[in-house]
């Protein structure tokens, strides 16, 4: 009894000192501390940002069906912009977290400044494009003139204030890649408040704000995220973050430039190959009428929802892995992938079984529709049942990343989801009449495939020696 009570003081302690973020060294001590100091802030980090489009879509879809439409063809515009940040923030990740594993601070700094004014360049080019042509914009993407009318200045203000997305990825990557999770996190709850409190003011109108409609979702979403950028600038400049930037820092280096520009060309095609599959998925899946589509959805948004927590640990995993390198202790980087992946696999597996067991009451809990419900909780069962091996891909694509092997992933992404599971999808549901469950069948074992692949050839080693 006093041991568990113990046991449970102390993770409470951890607890509370991982959402405080206090200063650590992940390159010595206890990997399970080290693990779950840096993965608690992190989940929660991946948490506040899905709140952003729950939010706008909730207030949005009380203002009119093209408001709803009008999110969703500017957001999958701005998908471009996010390939690009994820792809920088991958890069920035890794060569920050090798240069605070050297415990080079100033190099980490200089890293920094290189992968924010990368950033900044490319976001400025999009806003430019953003504020003169959102018209033309939504016309491209196929919007009809009411909405255009409607929803031109929603694309105007979310593409022209896009620097906001991309320093908010960014700048959160380069506290993660010091260690600096909690901050990462922090810099999200900011954001996710203000923009949960501003959404209904400049939607709706307050007082002597008018109401903007679904304009008003873009300004109260660009304020919130603009905000924590300058929460973030605030904390670069302050001693509160490992990685301080001074105004020398501030200046070109086109050696470090280049090779981030190299690192983040895999991330920006892991990011493009993954989500180009998911969108040839869904066209498969458009062939079998809407309840099975609506199904499929709601099934792929629960989904994402609990593999959150497990993107987490994986970030975790990558930061590990990058400061380790950086400390000269490459076994030390393996064993924490390995302990992270068993930890993910035990989160993974339980959600799994109650996939598994519960897929009918939880499909329910958004619609009644028997059909929607059938097709749904067929696709969570099925693609649940890939699970465990999916808890150790994540897991070791992020280390490759971290390590700052960005390519390794990516060749993989493009066997495992272009070669295989799209071409596998559409032969087994429509050339062999499976229906639907072949789709199922082909995420599940495409993800599989990935753990796999990946798992063999991080054994191999050759990430221990990429140079950042």
């Amino acid at each position: 009894m006093q041991s568990q009570k113990s046991g449970f003081n102390k993770f409470w302690i951890n607890l509370k000192e991982a959402i405080a973020g206090k200063e650590q060294d992940y390159t010595s001590g206890s990997l399970r501390r080290a693990i779950f100091l840096l993965s608690i802030p992190m989940i929660l980090e991946m948490l506040m940002e899905s709140l952003f489009a729950v939010v706008d879509i909730f207030f949005v879809s009380q203002v009119s069906i093209n408001a709803i439409a009008t999110i969703g063809l500017t957001e999958s515009v701005i998908t471009l912009i996010y390939a690009i940040a994820i792809g920088l923030s991958m890069a920035a990740t890794a060569m920050v977290a090798r240069r605070v594993g050297e415990k080079d601070y100033p190099k980490a700094s200089q890293a920094a400044v290189q992968a924010i004014i990368l950033g900044t360049s490319v976001a400025i080019i999009a806003s430019i494009i953003g504020i003169i042509f959102p018209g033309e914009i939504l016309a491209l993407m196929g919007a009809e003139s009411d909405l255009i009318a409607e929803g031109k200045g929603y694309t105007q203000v979310l593409i022209g204030g896009n620097l906001s997305i991309m320093l908010l990825f960014l700048i959160n990557a380069i506290f993660r890649g010091a260690g600096d999770a909690s901050i990462a996190m922090r810099s999200l709850w900011l954001a996710n408040i203000l923009n949960i409190l501003l959404d209904p003011v400049f939607i709706f109108g307050l007082g002597p704000i008018p109401a903007l409609g679904v304009k008003g979702a873009a300004v109260a979403t660009t304020i919130g995220r603009g905000t924590a950028v300058l929460y973030q600038i605030y904390m670069l400049q302050s001693s509160k973050s490992r990685v301080q930037i001074r105004w020398n820092d501030i200046k070109v280096r086109l050696d470090m430039m280049r090779n981030l520009i190299k690192i983040s060309a895999g991330g920006i095609a892991q990011f493009l190959i993954g989500t180009s599959s998911w969108v040839f998925l869904m066209r498969i899946m458009s062939e079998f009428g809407s309840e099975v589509l609506a199904g499929y959805t709601i099934s792929i948004r629960v989904i994402m929802f609990t593999i959150l927590p497990a993107w987490g640990m994986s970030n975790a995993a990558a930061t590990l892995v990058g400061q380790n390198l950086g400390a000269q202790k490459p076994d030390r980087a393996e064993k924490s992938v390995w302990k992270t992946a068993r930890y993910n696999m035990y989160f993974m597996v339980t959600v799994s079984l109650l996939y598994i067991i519960l897929a009918p009451y939880i499909i329910s809990f958004f619609t009644n529709e028997a059909e929607v419900i059938r097709y749904g909780a067929l696709s969570l069962r099925v693609i649940a049942c890939g699970y465990l091996f999916y808890a150790y891909g994540m897991v070791v694509n992020q280390a490759f990343n971290g390590a700052g092997d960005t390519k390794t992933p990516t060749v993989i992404n493009l066997i495992c989801f272009w070669c295989f599971q799209i071409p596998f999808a559409y032969l087994t549901s429509i050339y062999f009449d499976a229906g639907p469950v072949g789709v199922f069948i082909a995420i599940s074992l495409s993800e599989s495939l990935l753990a796999v692949i990946s798992m063999a050839i991080f054994r191999k080693g050759k990430w221990k020696t990429v140079q950042v």
